[in-house]
């Protein structure tokens, strides 16, 4: 087996990879150079922090001795100052005329009140204008049907009278022939001289009998016709009672017809709907004797409010008040308090400890504007006083029950114990301590 000779490989330098050039080593001397720069760099953010945190706590503490320095004065002098008590409530009417569901009178009462038409709210009426309707057609149905009762009352009433007579004259006949058999019976035995006494005895005996039963009918007589007299007073009675249930009606027919007793604006009244309160509207319920309405004269007007109970004692009739209405802030009227509640009434739920006393504040003057139901605020006038020393609230301060100022003295501030008079709730009366001019420090 011969063997094959396989050529000898040939390297060609062209094919071989090139060499990659290894980049030269720094020299030893260059470490301790980058080492200074960084110390360098941390140095001044060192100091640049230090510098930072100087100038802060200068500027705090220059903000803080500026603020030291500015101090809020005032000068006591004299002045009138009026002490006023805030009363909130809202505008109604003095006089007024409620206008209510009418009480059904008939007996059957518990007919539904459906009102059928009403008012505008708001508008002007006069007196006698139909403000409200209530639906009374089931009530005008059944007058007709208690009409038709009547008159079968009534022809019954004639019947039975016809009948009577009838009655009553079958019984006077039968009245008048045992009173033609007792005169018979009678005569009969006055000519009985000539006969036995047998045939006598008989005589007598026919004659008490036709007496008896003439008697008997006489008494049947008087009863029938006492019988027949009360018959007839019991159809007239029941004759009677539906004529009373039909006027009943008809005068209740004529209150679901509802007229203004006076001029006046007409205000509707809150009712519960659902969950929630609105005024009464054109098909609403309404229940016997509910008010749903006011016709308010509103040339008298007043403020219904409620004070806390622990104020009240300072409150007097005929007090003078500044009255203002939350919906018109530059309307204003003088008032004047025109009465004061005997008992206080208590909250609702978690505020039953809450006592209040109810208030009433006439208003002076008249306004297109002032209407009921408004929410108004009331300054009473509880006391005015004109003092020589009177300085701001905020320059008082109570310590251990003692009223204290500060008054400037030098390029200092005295503290003085003074005593304080009338207050309002900017100002305050200073009976004794101060003089009118003096500098006063008002604290912050």
């Amino acid at each position: 087996m011969s063997t094959a000779h396989l050529p000898v490989p040939v390297q060609n330098p062209k094919l071989a990879p090139v060499p990659v050039p290894t980049p030269p080593t720094p020299p030893a001397a260059a470490g301790p150079v980058k080492m200074w720069a960084v110390w360098v760099i941390l140095l001044l953010v060192i100091a640049g922090l230090i510098s930072y945190l100087y100038s802060r706590r200068a500027s705090a503490r220059k903000a803080a001795s500026s603020a030291a320095v500015v101090v809020k004065t005032a000068t006591v002098m004299p002045a009138d100052i009026r002490q006023t008590m805030r009363v909130t409530g809202q505008t109604a009417a003095t006089t007024y005329s409620s206008v209510t569901a009418p009480m059904m009178r008939g007996p059957d009462a518990n007919r539904e009140m459906i009102l059928m038409s009403v008012a505008q709210p708001g508008s002007w009426v006069k007196k006698g204008t139909l403000v409200a309707r209530i639906d009374a057609q089931s009530i005008l149905d059944h007058i007709d049907d208690l009409n038709d009762t009547i008159e079968t009352a009534t022809g019954d009433i004639r019947k039975r009278r016809a009948e009577q007579s009838i009655e009553m004259e079958n019984l006077l006949q039968s009245l008048r022939l045992a009173k033609s058999d007792f005169d018979k019976s009678s005569l009969e035995y006055k000519g009985s001289e000539t006969q036995t006494d047998i045939q006598r005895q008989l005589l007598k005996l026919n004659v008490d009998e036709a007496d008896a039963r003439y008697k008997e009918l006489q008494s049947d007589v008087s009863h029938k016709k006492a019988a027949q007299a009360a018959e007839i007073r019991i159809l007239e009675l029941t004759l009677l009672r539906h004529t009373r249930h039909r006027d009943r009606h008809k005068r209740d027919a004529q209150a679901f017809e509802v007229h203004a007793s006076m001029d006046g604006l007409v205000v509707m009244q809150q009712i519960w709907r659902g969950n929630e309160m609105g005024q009464v509207q054109q098909g609403d319920r309404v229940s016997p004797g509910q008010p749903f309405m006011k016709v308010v004269n509103t040339s008298f007007m007043q403020v219904e409010g409620t004070v806390n109970q622990t104020e009240s004692s300072e409150f007097r009739i005929g007090q003078t008040a500044r009255i203002k209405l939350d919906a018109f802030p530059g309307l204003e009227f003088d008032g004047r308090v025109h009465s004061i509640g005997a008992l206080a009434n208590g909250g609702w739920r978690n505020s039953y400890f809450v006592r209040t006393v109810p208030i009433r504040l006439d208003i002076i003057g008249k306004d297109p504007r002032l209407i009921p139901d408004l929410s108004a605020a009331a300054d009473v006038l509880i006391a005015t006083e004109s003092a020589k020393t009177v300085v701001p609230l905020a320059a008082v301060r109570e310590e251990d029950g003692k009223a204290i100022v500060q008054v400037k003295s030098g390029e200092g501030w005295e503290r003085r114990q003074v005593v304080a008079g009338l207050r309002d709730s900017m100002q305050v009366v200073i009976a004794s301590g101060l003089r009118a001019g003096e500098i006063i420090r008002i604290e912050e």
